[in-house]
């Protein structure tokens, strides 16, 4: 395929191919051709241009296919319009010989029409530039249409649309021929060239005046002709031609009046007219109108009717928005009256009224739903309830006698009904699709909306009652808060009018409806109505038998409430179960006796109320176990079944009882019957065991002697059909834009689709799609439905031979009936056999024997050769699920041969569509096919019938079945892959494009063959780069094809290889190809753009991006998408896309699409996107009414005009998204808070402004998002206080997280101020709305979180500034403390849980912050403190501010904490385990009510832990001593007195002692915590845990609690336990941090307590008898500690967990394991080393809590861990710091050596030995790491040895082996090279000389000092090089200087005359010191100052030295002279600036 890149045809290459090859060959150049053209230069191509032409017009000869005829004709038109234009005539001249060519022979066609289509381009592209050669070629292509065949039409046709494009006005003289040619095609038999035409004459009505002016009645007229016997496309086509048409007629009048004077001017009024013609009496004129009306025989076609409706939608969205806005009145009573009495042909019979309602409904829902703003969309609501009001004024005459009692005839009455149904349902869809933003429609009290729906609930006609109904449901979902004030309204009514038949029915319809409605309501209806509705239903079931007029309307009443009150779900519902199940024993005879009796009393009328009741009761039953599945126990269950045998011999007795009483109770006898399959069909089967043969045999009966004539294959099938194979049938089937309509041909005459007045039960159930009214089928078709589905269950329940049996029954009744009749029956019998095998293989059931096999098998192919295509892909189906049942490879092999026979044989289209789709969907359930053979077979077989160009059909279903061989066979298809791949290009290369269904199956089969080859489409070898060059061939040619479903095919064909093969598809190509696609009119191909653009933008969003801008930049094509990408870019286009899309799948996959161009875009182009989103946001702004600023106080007067700056939008022109819908709203807002999560993640320049206004200076591209402040708090508030409540949420969660991510964000130009604080107005505003007393509740306590967020910010400082939004949480607090009499009455009391929980998490998360602030600035404080006095104003001002922070809250503390105790009492109550619900109070808690405790628990679940925190903090700061004095009487502060102590607790006041009460509180919290400590579910928030362990910090931070636990040892393991789980199961460090600290808290309270008792002790016995003291602590006398009993040991379990997990080498049997490598030391991350620095402090505290027994059993553990860790983190910084591991260790050693046990008589001995083996550990360390010293910190191992030396006791250490061996180290340590380390050294050895006790510190001193003084004796010689150096010789100093202090008086002489001489070699002369180094000057001047100290305490030792050595004396002199003038100036520095020494001895002083 390289070869075939050239501009000139590679024609060596092309001769040596075969004929197929050579038409892929021809393809691919001429592809390559149409992108090389363009970009060539004009020389090169005029170079070529002569051969060029040559070549290209030799291939009109070579037969050229359709797609290659097309691209042939583009290259040459382009040829000549870049070229030169010489030779065009010729080629024109060329075209017109060979269409003049007499051969008509079918192989000289293609060359034909090759011509025909050259031609066209060629004026498209050339235009005027042809002159008037045009007129000839036009007469010359029409005479060719004379005897063309089809083919031959369509593309004439085709290609006249294509010259009138390019001639324009210049081709009028032709116009008139060209017109009558296509008014002949327009109605052609073909549907192809159908469409061409109407194509063709759009373009000629561009310049063609007389089409709509003289022409336009002939031209509508012909467009209604048109549409009869139409498919889907031709109505598409033509109703676009007709829409267009009639608007522009409408619209030029101006233009057109001074050209033709005859011309009449067009009215509306016209226009309507005519299309109302079309609508009402179809296509015929009016003459045989007339002459069928006297017949009566005449009904408008349907497809008319269809295609005039779609032509109403294309006509109203050509003349745009504002055109219908300004007639929409006059639009609506017009289309309204198409269905109104006026015209009785459109609604003569139900099946036409249903037909016709449902084609005006499609009309308003298009024109206003589609077309309209919200704010039209209001004004829009308004006109609607005036038509209402005007309908009910005619209803309201005709009854004008004005007793309701009395039974009105009128016609009047009834003429209405129809539009009112139109004008109601279109209202509730209206309002639905508002949604809350309709708020403002329903409180106008002028338009009164409400009462004009409630107004007409009592019409005489059904079908308005219960379409008022469904506007009433439509009204609560979307304003949720209308919910609880309709049923109240419609309750009352139905009890006042209840002798009214049609009140009665009205009122139980919108009831019904009002309750389905609730559960779409996330706030619910309070639980009591639930009550009231039972009341009234039962009252009406038990008054029916009262007066017979409306016995039958209160019977169906009764029931329908009873069963829409199910809907409310198993909370409601248990509470009125068992009165429901009497009523429903009630209903039924008890006995077959009883059955009997009343089938010899009643007459016909009784039964009708009889049967109408009992269906309800059924309905009401279904209803609950559908609904309540909960409440199913088996007691309940038992007592359903009673009355079931009852009903099925009611059953069995229907058709005796309907002989006997006629055609009266027909349908009330059917409804019963399908009601009763329904029920049968959710219960289980096992309930009704003994009724299954009866009512099996009922079933076969309705199955088989079906008496309805009604084809319902429409209905039954699609259901039982593959998803894949219904693609076969045809648009009707599959989803599209005008399914709606459309759905109504599909069905055979006698039906037109489902109505709610078919069956009013389904007004409550849930629905399919949103806001559409349900549809349910008439009852003569829903019980076949009913049937087939219980059949399918009860089969797979019956036996073997009873299976056989009903089977050959069905047989038999297929065979005795004929013709229609034997369809039907077949159509049923069928659907109700594939249920059955569905049921058997989903419960792995199997058929049974070889007869029942067999019997089945003839059932099926029976229906695989039957003439309804349907029919047949159901029997595939039916096949397959057959095989799988049977699943036995013979019996499969065994279909297959019989459908290989069939093939081999038949010859008609049925038997060979039939079983060849039966071949594709054999395998389909078993796994895939598994045979070679039968693959082979397969493919051999469906090849051949793939070519069969005689049938389209066969060749449709045939690669149909190919494409599902090719996915089943799976890899064993690689071998068939080429020649599949040759066969679907050769035939897209050569079927005609009107046989669309072969291209859909074709492509089916690419998509198929692609998916096989996968990822190997990758590879490079030959073989596969040509597989892959043919696939995007396919494509290719795919893409060209003028179906728009090929073009989806197409588009996921190369989503599927972009996949697999990225690199190889061409992307800029693609991206062009799906934004030409966007907003094509067929929802498939809109869905598979969507689909595809999200696979693309997963991986390359950018690239897409820039792709699609620079396509519309380019693009000089006639490429103007509906939307601007080129202002909006792509993102731009898809959000538009959003607002216009109704189907929920495609707006899922455009949210999807637009949330990872997002992710991967948002941070680069964040002003775009924050542009997008705000245009989105405030298109609306307009229409909100915003909260009015409240200017009261003074300070906001000022502020007040930001905020009428947010909402006015000052820039009036372009606006990209006109009035955006409140979801594509909510979308946006969302949008924007993903926007911030991800700067959040991108860098911290977004949330600094000093950094971003830098960087943006230094690169003006970089944009960040600080920088959109402003724009960001704009949108929040524009969103939080618009109409709609969604929106109000997601503007207050945008809001939150502003202010929780900007909070911290310094404002440069005011130090000390933040950036948010200029904003305080804003927010403030737009969450002051949210507080009003009409807000929903759900906004309310988002708004209560803000609140808090923004409180505890700390953005504000001033309280009077704090204090609005302050006291916006305070009214809220009121509002809880009026409890439960005071709330709302609108919603379900748990959503006043929600608020309440809401106000009181808010007020804790205020308070906590306060307390942290407080605490923070305490400890601040007292730091700053010690710095220094003078700072102490700056700090008064900061505590301040927290204070008043704490202030604010302690105003209302008392109550609050009162609140925060009785919610937490609540919470305990709610998370104890159901077996104790029976402890539950029996009314609720405090804020939750018994009934809906479900509906509370998730509140609960949501604030607790907040909650427990500041509840805990509370009782922390009032420290447990104080119980607040208005806790009333029952708690009393009274003492504990002896005489309260000993009382019965009977007789005992019920008075509690503030201990009890505080034992309470601490119980309370302490259980809530460790409750969900022990098992946090895994989605437990990390905050809550966090919050949980802070909150028992706080408690365990007061002495009282600690006593507590301190005293309750069980309960401290308890916890422990708790806690070391938790740290178990959480990763997190900050968890594991905080349970630390509580371990910490516990084992401190041990300690207290221990101590505590030891004291008492003493105390107690006095010290004379020391000896017997008990021994307190742990262990005892024994030293035994108990798991599980032992604190100790749980602590000790819990430290070396923490550890074990940070150093894993600590644990000895992962020592020796292969997985920790030994020796090799890990850096701890700095959490790491917090925890362990934390686990080793409690450690260390362990032995204070043990008997001296007990602690020498814990020594040893402890020692290990904390020398482990010792040597596992010493290892070398480079700066000399200590890791903190380390430093931890260290003071933990010394905690743990001073511990007071180490001297108790009683362990001593034991603590010494183990103490002398742990030295010898930490010396042995050294000795283990040979070639690891230089890791090793040695300083960290000799301060080790240096605390052991000083903290125990002289008998560890004094060995003279262990002593030996420390010296050693430290003569080691000495000579060591590094200053640093030495410097350390000094410092050490300089404690342990000044050790008190002797015998530790002279062996020291004996070893070492000579050493030392040695070394300093060294140094005058080589001076000190830098500060380190120095340093080591000052310590040296110290030391040596502290040695003479410590020696014996008789030594000390000698000393110090060995120190002064060296102490004065270090001072410096006065020239020097000049020029002497800045060491050798802090030398000279740190030895003077020794020298000054020294020489006064040994002065005589001082005088002999210097009377002896007067160079000495000199030197000294001289430098205490030289120093005497400085030495001012030198003490203060000093007193300023301390040595370094002294601060590094702070922090690592361990000693």
């Amino acid at each position: 395929m390289e070869l075939a890149h050239s501009l000139l045809l590679n024609e060596e290459a092309y001769n040596q191919l075969g004929e197929f090859q050579k038409a892929e060959f021809i393809f691919e150049w001429l592809q390559f051709l149409e992108k090389l053209l363009p970009v060539t230069s004009r020389t090169d191509i005029r170079e070529n241009q002569k051969k060029l032409v040559e070549q290209l017009t030799s291939l009109l000869n070579n037969s050229p296919g359709p797609p290659t005829r097309r691209l042939l004709a583009k290259n040459l038109a382009v040829l000549y319009s870049t070229g030169d234009t010489f030779s065009v005539y010729q080629t024109i001249d060329k075209c017109n010989e060979l269409i003049r060519s007499k051969d008509d022979s079918p192989s000289y066609l293609p060359t034909k029409l090759a011509a025909v289509v050259c031609l066209g381009y060629l004026y498209k592209k050339l235009g005027r530039i042809l002159g008037n050669s045009f007129t000839d070629t036009v007469g010359n292509v029409l005479k060719a249409m004379k005897n063309a065949e089809s083919q031959g039409r369509y593309e004439i046709m085709l290609s006249l649309q294509n010259i009138l494009n390019g001639l324009g006005a210049a081709a009028v003289p032709c116009h008139r021929d060209i017109y009558k040619a296509a008014r002949s095609c327009l109605t052609d038999r073909s549907m192809a060239v159908r469409c061409a035409a109407a194509k063709c004459l759009l373009e000629l009505q561009n310049e063609a005046v007389f089409m709509w002016s003289t022409d336009l009645d002939s031209v509508v007229t012909l467009c209604f002709k048109s549409f009869e016997g139409s498919n889907y496309d031709v109505r598409l086509a033509v109703s676009k031609l007709l829409g267009t048409i009639l608007a522009r007629a409408l619209t030029s009048k101006q233009i057109t009046a001074s050209t033709k004077q005859n011309f009449r001017r067009i009215s509306l009024e016209d226009v309507m007219e005519l299309l109302g013609t079309g609508f009402l009496r179809g296509s015929c004129g009016f003459l045989r109108a007339s002459g069928d009306m006297l017949k009566g025989t005449s009904s408008v076609s349907r497809d008319v009717r269809v295609g005039v409706t779609q032509a109403y939608v294309v006509f109203v969205s050509t003349l745009g928005a504002q055109w219908l806005e300004r007639n929409f009145s006059a639009f609506l009573s017009h289309i309204l009256d198409l269905v109104s009495q006026s015209h009785a042909k459109a609604v003569q019979s139900p099946v036409d009224a249903v037909g016709s309602r449902r084609c005006v409904s499609f009309i308003l829902r298009a024109a206003v739903g589609g077309l309209l703003g919200e704010k039209a969309q209001i004004a829009a609501a308004k006109e609607i309830c005036q038509a209402i009001w005007k309908l009910k004024k005619v209803v309201d005459a005709a009854m004008s006698d004005g007793n309701l009692e009395t039974k009105i005839n009128t016609a009047d009455a009834t003429a209405s009904q129809h539009v009112l149904v139109c004008a109601l349902q279109e209202l509730g869809s209206l309002i639905h699709g508002l949604g809350t933003t309709a708020a403002p429609l329903l409180q106008d009290s002028s338009s009164g909306v409400l009462e004009a729906v409630i107004s007409v609930i009592v019409h005489p006609s059904i079908s308005v009652r219960l379409a008022a109904a469904w506007c009433l449901r439509c009204v609560a979902v979307a304003l949720p808060s209308c919910v609880s004030l309709l049923l109240d309204r419609c309750v009352e009514r139905l009890s006042a009018l209840k002798s009214c038949p049609e009140a009665v029915t009205g009122y139980s319809f919108a009831v019904a409806a009002l309750l389905g409605a609730v559960k779409h309501c996330p706030l619910g209806v309070p639980h009591g109505k639930g009550k009231v509705i039972m009341t009234v239903a039962e009252d009406l079931l038990c008054s029916a038998s009262q007066n017979s007029r409306i016995s039958l309307q209160r019977m169906q009443a009764g029931w329908l409430l009873i069963a829409a009150l199910m809907t409310l779900g198993p909370a409601v519902v248990q509470h009125h179960l068992p009165r429901m199940l009497l009523l429903w024993k009630c209903i039924f005879p008890p006995s077959p006796k009883d059955l009997e009796t009343e089938k010899t009393r009643g007459d016909a009328f009784t039964w009708q109320v009889t049967l109408e009741g009992r269906a309800g009761a059924l309905c009401a039953i279904k209803s609950f176990v559908s609904h309540c599945a909960g409440l199913l126990t088996d007691e309940v269950v038992q007592r359903l079944l009673p009355p079931l045998p009852s009903a099925v011999d009611l059953l069995t007795q229907l058709s005796s009882i309907y002989k006997s009483y006629g055609n009266s109770l027909k349908t009330p006898s059917t409804v019963y019957r399908q009601k009763l399959y329904e029920l049968l069909a959710v219960l289980p089967p096992k309930a009704y065991e003994g009724n299954i043969s009866a009512v099996l045999k009922e079933l076969v009966t309705d199955l088989t002697v079906a008496d309805s004539q009604i084809d319902a294959s429409a209905f039954l099938l699609p259901s039982l059909c593959h998803e894949n194979d219904l693609l076969l049938l045809g648009p009707l089937l599959q989803e599209t834009d005008h399914r709606f309509i459309e759905e109504q041909l599909l069905l055979g005459n006698s039906i037109a689709g489902g109505s709610l007045e078919y069956d009013p039960y389904s007004i409550y159930e849930k629905f399919a799609k949103g806001d559409s009214v349900p549809k349910p089928l008439p009852p003569a078709l829903s019980v076949v439905n009913a049937a087939t589905r219980l059949f399918g269950v009860m089969f797979s329940h019956i036996t073997e031979s009873h299976r056989l049996q009903v089977l050959e029954q069905l047989l038999n009744s297929i065979k005795q009936t004929k013709g229609s009749r034997q369809q039907i029956v077949q159509l049923h019998v069928v659907s109700a056999f594939s249920t059955s095998l569905k049921h058997l293989a989903n419960c792995k059931g199997s058929l049974g024997s070889e007869e029942v096999r067999r019997s089945g098998l003839m059932l099926v192919m029976g229906a695989l050769e039957s003439n309804n295509p349907l029919l047949r892909c159901a029997a595939a189906e039916c096949l397959a699920r057959l095989a799988q049942v049977v699943s036995d490879g013979a019996f499969t092999a065994g279909l297959a041969q019989v459908s290989f026979d069939k093939l081999k044989s038949a010859r008609d289209v049925v038997s060979r569509t039939g079983h060849s789709l039966a071949l594709g969907c054999l395998y389909r359930y078993l796994g895939g096919i598994g045979s070679t053979q039968h693959l082979n077979a397969c493919v051999g077989i469906l090849y051949t019938l793939s070519q069969d160009s005689t049938s389209p059909d066969v060749q449709a279903w045939a690669l149909h079945s190919l494409s599902l061989v090719v996915d089943l066979a799976g890899p064993l298809y690689h071998v068939h892959v080429e020649p599949t791949l040759s066969l679907v290009l050769l035939l897209l290369l050569s079927v005609p494009p009107a046989h669309a269904e072969v291209h859909q199956s074709l492509g089916r089969c690419l998509n198929a063959l692609i998916t096989s080859l996968g990822p190997e489409l990758q590879g490079s070898s030959t073989a596969v780069s040509a597989l892959r060059t043919s696939c995007l061939l396919g494509c290719a040619v795919m893409q060209d094809n003028p179906d728009c479903l090929v073009q989806a095919q197409a588009i996921s064909c190369l989503q599927q290889l972009h996949m697999f093969a990225p690199r190889h598809v061409n992307l800029s190509n693609l991206v062009s190809c799906l934004c030409m696609n966007l907003c094509s009119s067929y929802l498939l191909l809109r869905r598979a753009v969507v689909a595809c653009l999200r696979q693309l933008v997963q991986r390359e969003a950018a690239e897409v991006s820039e792709y699609a801008v620079a396509l519309v930049k380019e693009s000089k094509e006639d490429f103007t998408p509906d939307v601007n990408i080129r202002e909006i870019g792509l993102e731009g286009a898809l959000l538009g896309l959003l607002d216009k899309e109704l189907d929920p799948r495609l707006c899922q996959d455009i949210k999807e699409t637009l949330t990872h161009m997002l992710t991967s875009m948002a941070v680069e182009k964040l002003s775009f996107w924050l542009k997008l989103c705000k245009d989105v946001l405030a298109a609306s702004a307009d229409f909100n009414t915003v909260a009015s600023i409240d200017t009261t106080q003074e300070e906001e007067t000022a502020k007040g005009d930001d905020v009428s700056v947010l909402t006015s939008d000052s820039d009036d022109g372009f606006h990209p998204f006109r009035n955006p819908r409140w979801s594509t709203r909510v979308f946006a807002a969302e949008c924007v808070c993903k926007i911030i999560s991800q700067c959040e993640n991108a860098g911290s320049a977004h949330f600094d402004i000093t950094l971003a206004q830098e960087r943006k200076q230094r690169d003006s591209r970089d944009d960040f998002l600080v920088l959109h402040l402003a724009d960001l708090v704009r949108m929040a508030f524009m969103a939080a206080t618009d109409h709609s409540d969604q929106l109000r949420l997601s503007g207050l969660q945008m809001l939150q997280m502003i202010v929780r991510k900007f909070a911290a964000v310094p404002e440069p130009e005011f130090p000390g101020h933040v950036i948010l604080e200029q904003y305080q107005a804003n927010v403030g505003a737009a969450l002051r709305p949210a507080f009003a007393p009409e807000t929903p509740p759900d906004v309310t306590a988002k708004a209560c979180q803000v609140c808090s967020a923004w409180i505890s910010s700390g953005v504000v400082s001033d309280l009077n500034d704090l204090r609005r939004v302050h006291q916006l949480l305070v009214s809220s607090l009121l509002k809880v403390q009026a409890g439960k009499e005071a709330q709302n009455q609108q919603y379900n009391e748990s959503t006043s849980t929600m608020e309440v929980l809401a106000v009181l998490k808010a007020w804790a998360e205020v308070y906590i912050v306060a307390v942290e602030k407080q605490k923070n600035q305490s400890d601040t404080h007292k730091h700053c403190l010690k710095i220094a006095n003078s700072s102490e104003e700056s700090y008064r001002d900061v505590t301040f501010s927290a204070g008043g922070l704490l202030d604010l809250v302690q105003a209302d503390l008392g109550t609050l904490s009162k609140l925060w105790l009785a919610a937490l009492q609540d919470f305990a109550l709610l998370t104890l385990p159901p077996e104790y619900a029976s402890q539950l109070p029996a009314e609720g808690g405090t804020f939750y009510t018994a009934e809906t405790i479900e509906n509370a628990r998730p509140h609960y679940y949501n604030s607790w832990a907040l909650i427990l925190y500041a509840t805990a903090l509370w009782l922390t700061s009032t420290g447990f001593i104080v119980v607040d004095p208005d806790e009333g009487v029952t708690n009393l502060s009274r003492p504990v007195t002896p005489t309260t102590m000993c009382q019965d607790s009977s007789t005992r006041p019920l008075v509690k002692s503030p201990e009890d009460v505080n034992t309470d509180r601490f119980h309370l919290i302490l259980g809530i915590s460790v409750e969900f400590l022990c098992s946090p579910r895994s989605d437990a928030a990390k905050e809550n845990i966090i919050a949980c362990l802070h909150a028992l910090q706080a408690l365990f931070d007061v002495p009282w609690p600690r006593s507590k636990i301190g005293g309750d040892q069980e309960l401290g393991v308890e916890l422990l336990n708790v806690l070391h789980r938790l740290i178990l199961t959480r990763e997190s460090p900050d968890i594991q941090l905080a349970a630390l600290e509580v371990v910490r808290l516990i084992l401190f309270a041990a300690q207290e307590h221990v101590r505590e008792k030891r004291r008492s002790a003493e105390v107690d016995d006095g010290a004379a008898e020391k000896e017997t003291l008990p021994e307190f602590g742990e262990g005892k006398d024994t030293g035994g500690l108990v798991p599980g009993k032992s604190l100790v040991f749980a602590t000790l379990e819990l430290c070396v967990c923490i550890l074990v997990r940070q150093l894993p080498q600590l644990n000895p049997k992962l020592t020796c394991s292969p997985a920790v490598p030994p020796g090799k030391h890990l850096l701890l991350s700095e959490d790491g080393s917090r925890l362990v620095a934390a686990a080793l402090v409690i450690l260390s505290d362990v032995p204070a809590v043990c008997s001296p027994e007990g602690s020498v059993s814990v020594l040893p553990t402890i020692l290990y861990l904390i020398i482990g860790v010792l040597k596992e983190t010493a290892v070398k910084l480079r700066d000399g710091q200590l890791p903190l591991a380390v430093a931890a260790s260290l003071q933990a050693l010394k905690v743990l050596l001073s511990s007071p046990m180490a001297r108790a008589e009683k362990s001593q001995n034991a603590w010494t030995d183990l103490l002398r083996s742990a030295l010898v550990t930490v010396l042995d360390c050294w000795d283990q790491v040979d070639g690891l010293l230089q890791e090793l910190d040695e300083v960290s191992l000799l301060t080790a040895i240096t605390v052991f030396v000083m903290s125990t006791s002289p008998e560890v250490t004094t060995v003279e082996c262990l002593q030996k061996r420390c010296i050693e180290k430290f003569k080691a340590i000495l000579d060591s090279k590094d200053p640093l380390v030495q410097c350390k050294c000094y410092q050490l050895l300089h404690s342990i000389f000044q050790h008190p006790n002797k015998t530790v510190s002279y062996p020291y001193i004996h070893s070492l000092a000579p050493s030392i003084v040695g070394k300093l004796q060294e140094t005058e010689k080589a001076k000190p090089e830098n500060a380190a150096e120095l340093q080591v010789i000052q310590e040296g100093i110290k030391v040596v200087t502290a040695l003479t202090a410590a020696a014996e008086e008789q030594h000390r002489a000698h000393l110090v005359a060995c120190f002064l001489p060296i102490l004065i070699s270090f001072l410096l002369d006065e020239n020097a010191l000049v020029s002497a180094t800045i060491s050798a000057k802090n030398l000279h001047e740190f030895a003077l100052q020794t020298l000054m100290q020294i020489g006064p305490q040994y002065s005589s030792v001082f005088k002999k030295l210097m009377a002896s050595s007067p160079t000495m004396k000199a030197r000294l002199e001289s430098a205490v002279k030289g120093n005497q003038e400085s030495i001012k100036v030198k003490t203060t520095k000093h007193a300023k600036n301390p040595g370094k020494s002294s601060s590094i001895q702070l922090k690592t002083n361990f000693l």
